[in-house]
């Protein structure tokens, strides 16, 4: 019988303190959260760093040491490091701690795209930190960089030299034909590991006839076989898409980067507590949840002996 493998992104780029306060944003936090989530059932835990002074977004090699190693060190869940960060970084910046890691898995955006949440701003009455209401109304005018130089740099420098495997976050169809295209041309090689990012202003709205339109598109570009994929539903959608996904043979991912809330109108105590509700959906359809070591298999990750993740 397949196996669903569970991904929790813990924190990410996109809310800020002032959305939630359950949000991870200091060192310890984020362990603690990424802890639970992985004894909740999370076989992936995807990671980005924020400053722990006012939680805004970090590429810093410095603040991802003041987690990562604690993580890597006390589950054995497949520990996800961003090649995304934030629409504000470098690819410099974005591939600092990835280069420096070597983990077994990262993510990687196929494409360059209009990447806005400044609809996120309206629901906020008191910020926080002077930081916040600019960065979240600001995104109405920031374009998400990678171009195919980008992405094939990014193959090059960790998939090629390191080993590392790839979540290939898709937002659109078109970025299916972009991977497709890498692989065409050599650089990338199966089994694929498809993320189906759904919800995103500037992306493919969360419909489910566009998980279907995704699903379909693959299969006729990959081969069924051919690749492995999960479901992200951003914000409200989170639980409902996730859910049809897995229903249609794919993976899933949840938390707090990904969506604030438990339910409608309710927030989310932790990413944990999103793990568990997907999880008792799942089991509730008679689908068994990966272990991390069965997700290695399933992904074809090199393993955490291979890392720089523990020093």
């Amino acid at each position: 019988m397949r196996k669903t493998i569970i991904t929790c992104a813990v924190t990410g780029s996109v809310h800020t303190p002032s959305m939630s306060p359950a949000l991870p944003v200091t060192p310890a936090q984020i362990t603690e959260q990424a802890l639970a989530a992985a004894e909740a059932g999370a076989a992936v835990l995807h990671m980005h760093a924020r400053d722990p002074q006012d939680g805004r977004p970090s590429p810093d090699p410095a603040i991802f040491e003041q987690f990562i190693p604690q993580i890597a060190a006390r589950t054995d869940a497949i520990i996800n490091i961003t090649t995304g960060g934030s629409t504000r970084m470098t690819l410099d910046e974005r591939l600092a701690y990835p280069l420096q890691a070597q983990p077994e898995l990262c993510s990687l955006n196929m494409g360059s795209m209009n990447f806005s949440f400044h609809k996120a701003a309206q629901g906020v009455t008191d910020w926080q930190h002077d930081w916040e209401k600019p960065y979240v109304e600001g995104s109405e005018d920031l374009i998400f960089r990678n171009t195919f130089r980008d992405m094939k740099s990014v193959i090059a420098q960790l998939g090629k030299a390191h080993g590392t495997r790839f979540e290939f976050e898709c937002y659109d169809v078109g970025h299916l034909y972009n991977l497709a295209y890498l692989r065409d041309e050599g650089l990338i090689e199966g089994p694929l590991f498809l993320q189906c990012v759904l919800g995103i202003l500037g992306g493919l709205n969360a419909d489910p006839e566009n998980l279907f339109l995704m699903r379909s598109t693959a299969d006729r570009l990959f081969g069924r076989d051919g690749y492995a994929f999960s479901v992200l539903g951003a914000g409200r959608h989170q639980m409902g898409l996730v859910t049809m996904g897995a229903i249609m043979g794919g993976h899933v991912r949840v938390g707090l980067e990904d969506s604030l809330y438990i339910a409608r109108g309710k927030l989310a105590q932790s990413c944990a507590e999103q793990v568990t509700k997907v999880r008792t959906l799942l089991e509730a359809l008679s689908l068994e949840i990966a272990t991390p070591d069965e997700a290695r298999r399933i992904l074809a990750t090199k393993g955490p002996e291979r890392t720089a993740l523990v020093g």
